[in-house]
């Protein structure tokens, strides 16, 4: 007889709908208003252009399918075991994220760094097979979130008035690298990882493009410096 999926499979499964479904509250969000901070923040240097937050279609349709797969087919394999508490904590606060990043931007920007942090955790530990189920889709998002979760951090810090908008953008990028570097170098995460980081990089040097030199070059050059290593994986 066929054993049950181990209960981890079934709480990333739920965790996943719930995170899948979020949007579906908060419809149309893009970004923190101008108006939640002290200092307004009409068009952030730090944000990426619009059209690059269409990633996060890629992202929940793979992160259902990864969580769909993992019950069904892996519900008890040992080397998805190890990743599932981590992921399962990453989406299930994601799932609250959007309601609250709607209605106060700090505490929503400890809530991503927090999501930003076990997807990392849940990158490591992810199983070396299943790439395209289960390590490609979280590198996806974990790619996307050290680009968002900095971002984050970069809007409060213009917002409320501790530097500069460019400042803010210049720190924000400059940490964004160094941490995805860092996971570049030392997890052995897939290529999907690194797309993501090179995607949203670029998606600041567009949203700067011809206005800010200094925050369009850097996002530039971060996403070349990313997409080196990104490539070799990819075709290493």
């Amino acid at each position: 007889m066929r054993r049950l999926p181990e209960p981890m499979a079934w709480v990333v499964a739920a965790a996943t709908v719930a995170f899948v479904a979020s949007p579906l509250l908060t419809p149309g969000f893009r970004g923190f208003e101008s108006g939640q901070f002290p200092v307004p923040q009409v068009d952030p240097m730090v944000q990426p252009s619009g059209y690059a937050f269409s990633i996060w279609g890629v992202i929940y349709a793979w992160l259902l399918i990864s969580a769909v797969f993992g019950l069904i087919w892996r519900g008890n394999a040992p080397d998805w075991l190890a990743m599932r508490p981590a992921l399962a904590a990453s989406v299930g606060v994601g799932a609250a994220w959007l309601p609250v990043a709607e209605v106060a931007p700090l505490p929503a920007t400890v809530l991503i760094w927090i999501m930003l942090g076990t997807a990392l955790v849940a990158l490591r530990r992810a199983p070396l097979l299943d790439i395209g189920w289960a390590r490609a889709p979280l590198g996806l998002y974990a790619g996307w979130l050290t680009a968002a979760s900095c971002v984050a951090l970069g809007i409060v810090l213009a917002g409320y008035g501790l530097t500069s908008e460019r400042e803010a953008a210049i720190v924000a990028l400059l940490l964004a690298l160094v941490i995805a570097i860092f996971v570049l170098r030392r997890t052995g995460s897939s290529p999907a990882y690194g797309i993501a980081v090179v995607w949203a990089l670029i998606g600041v040097a567009v949203s700067n493009w011809g206005g800010n030199p200094a925050v369009f070059w850097l996002a530039a050059i971060g996403a070349l410096v990313i997409a080196v290593p990104t490539l070799w994986r990819l075709t290493g």
